[in-house]
């Protein structure tokens, strides 16, 4: 009566996982604020406030000049966006519940569910926001061109896909140096505000000043989504393979750090073997 059925079948237990994913991303995304709808607007709150600051920045600074040829909203959006889609999805991956979480003592809940509901929650909000954002400015305030959409929506997902694999290297570490980890992936995300590049355009930087900004896979994907979003800008000294092929080497480590540290992530497990 109390026993749990088990899939007998490659099809069902794949289904099984999936259905836990949904219902463990559904959890992540309602523990933020019980109220769907406000979550939603405090994410979008912060996209919003960084525009404002930026365009506000750009303006007394007399910066507008140094920016894309075209909608300049948009050339802040395509950063910031982005930005914050990368920064997002390193907080949620590292915050994710480790194995010493009650939550793990559920089968058939593991920490790979609780990752990927993680990762998952913070694209969907992201996601909703961006849709919901550029849909309100385009029909209340100016109609957005973007040259190439999909190319655009492609460097989105990578932006998100290198912050989950760098959050995977710091949730690897997390049960070691749980201190560190804290302090370095707060320390990640503040660079980033200026090391994403997001206020520059990579062709008009010298090269003394790109060597500090290169190492960054969202500095590349920021600017490869405005060479789709511009139909007039051609990025020269980014590339989307960098920051593909980086993430999957990140999150290759951080897979392997994984399931190696929560075998070890409680003394008392090491002790009773």
């Amino acid at each position: 009566m109390f026993q749990r059925t088990r899939p007998t079948t490659a099809i069902g237990g794949g289904a099984q996982i999936l259905e836990l994913i949904f219902h463990a991303t559904v959890r992540e995304i309602r523990k933020g604020h019980g109220n769907a709808i406000v979550g939603l607007l405090m994410s979008m709150l912060q996209s919003l406030i960084l525009v404002a600051v930026f365009y506000v920045m750009f303006a007394i600074l007399g910066m507008r000049g140094a920016a894309i040829r075209g909608d300049f909203v948009v050339f802040l959006l395509s950063g910031i966006f982005l930005f914050m889609t990368h920064v997002k999805s390193v907080g949620a991956v590292v915050g994710s519940e480790g194995p010493t979480s009650a939550m793990m003592q559920h089968a058939p809940m593991n920490t790979m569910i609780a990752i990927s509901a993680s990762a998952l929650g913070a694209l969907y909000l992201q996601t909703l926001s961006v849709f919901t954002i550029l849909f309100v400015y385009h029909v209340a305030f100016e109609p957005i061109t973007i040259h190439n959409p999909a190319g655009a929506f492609g460097m989105f997902l990578l932006s998100w896909f290198s912050g989950v694999s760098v959050g995977m290297v710091f949730l690897a570490l997390k049960p070691w140096f749980p201190g560190f980890v804290a302090l370095a992936s707060m320390l990640y995300q503040r660079v980033n505000m200026i090391a994403s590049g997001k206020m520059f355009v990579a062709n008009a930087m010298p090269g003394y000043l790109l060597t500090f900004f290169d190492w960054n896979p969202l500095f590349h994907t920021i600017d490869q989504a405005r060479g789709f979003a511009f139909i007039n800008y051609n990025p020269h000294f980014s590339s989307i393979s960098y920051p593909l092929y980086l993430s999957i080497a990140l999150i290759m480590i951080g897979l392997l750090g994984e399931f190696y540290t929560r075998k070890f992530a409680s003394k008392s497990w090491f002790a009773a073997r």
